[in-house]
């Protein structure tokens, strides 16, 4: 096996391995290979008959795949699931992860326009085959539109003096780079600095991606390809994304149980946070909440 280097430390590794129960010959699924660590951590516990099938969407990650002959990597993102799986004929599979965060390379990387620290294009696109950056929304978007998406997806108190303000200055220039909007913001900051203007960042950033609704997407497939007994562990790095794996787990997705003859046992009553060693070592794994299930048959 061909390990390349990797450029993304993965968060909570234990946990998730943990969390998976990985079977030596099972078929496991890491819908978001970023860097590659905790695919690796899982073909380090498979046999010869174990397989992993990996998503990511970043065409960036493509260069630094591992090769290992059980390994099946998809350059797509995790809403195709289902539809590759089938075609890979591996359904059902023992165990899926996702770990939502935005990886350390897209974030080390200042033309991708993510990182608060770079003066860098306004793109925030998770993968670049998208049509509209985040410069583009800032452009297109009306008020009243802006002021619902920095309050739905940032939680950005003074949302509707924010979406004013852009509207009004992108009259007199188009918003274009990173620098130019953290300067629109600066008189309107409320709180902690840093805190703040990464709930403005995070906000366009799910609203480019369309984050939410890909992962309502993702979960609801993944109730359908999973076997009984079939592990789903998610990694959410802010509040939006973790209230959505809760109520799912939890069941409270309506169509879950109709659809995928499937219900949830909750493994994890509370999250798991890492430890205070991790969070040390790795400071940005300090938001991460990790979320366990275990899918369960309904008679038909």
């Amino acid at each position: 096996m061909n390990h390349p280097e990797v450029y993304h430390e993965p968060v909570m590794v234990q946990e998730v391995l943990e969390g998976l129960q990985i079977r030596k010959d099972g078929i496991y699924v890491d819908a978001t290979y970023g860097g590659g660590g905790h695919t690796r951590a899982i073909l380090e516990r498979l046999g010869a008959g174990g397989k992993v099938i990996a998503f990511d969407q970043d065409e960036s990650v493509r260069a630094h795949v591992m090769r290992d002959e059980r390994l099946i990597f998809v350059p797509e993102s995790f809403v195709y699931l289902k539809q590759f799986l089938r075609y890979y004929h591996t359904i059902p599979v023992d165990g899926i992860l996702a770990d939502l965060g935005v990886s350390s390379f897209q974030l080390d990387t200042p033309e991708r326009g993510f990182s608060l620290r770079y003066d860098a294009p306004l793109d925030m696109r998770m993968d670049r085959r998208r049509e509209h950056t985040a410069a583009d929304l800032l452009r297109t978007a009306s008020e009243a539109e802006l002021h619902r998406l920095l309050e739905a997806y940032g939680e950005v108190r003074n949302a509707r003096t924010v979406a004013r303000v852009l509207v009004q200055a992108r009259a007199e220039k188009p918003i274009q780079r990173t620098g130019e909007l953290v300067q629109l913001l600066e008189p309107l900051i409320r709180g902690n600095r840093h805190q703040y203007l990464a709930r403005v960042f995070q906000a366009l950033r799910i609203a480019v991606n369309d984050e939410l609704h890909a992962l309502e997407s993702f979960l609801r497939q993944a109730a359908e390809v999973l076997k009984p007994g079939g592990r789903l562990v998610v990694i959410s790095f802010h509040s939006l994304e973790d209230r959505i794996v809760k109520q799912f787990m939890k069941g409270a997705d309506a169509t879950q149980a109709t659809q995928s003859h499937a219900v949830w046992r909750m493994l994890t009553r509370k999250p798991l946070q890492p430890t205070p060693a991790e969070v040390k070592r790795n400071p940005r794994s300090s938001s991460a909440r990790l979320r366990v299930a275990e899918k369960l048959s309904l008679p038909s």
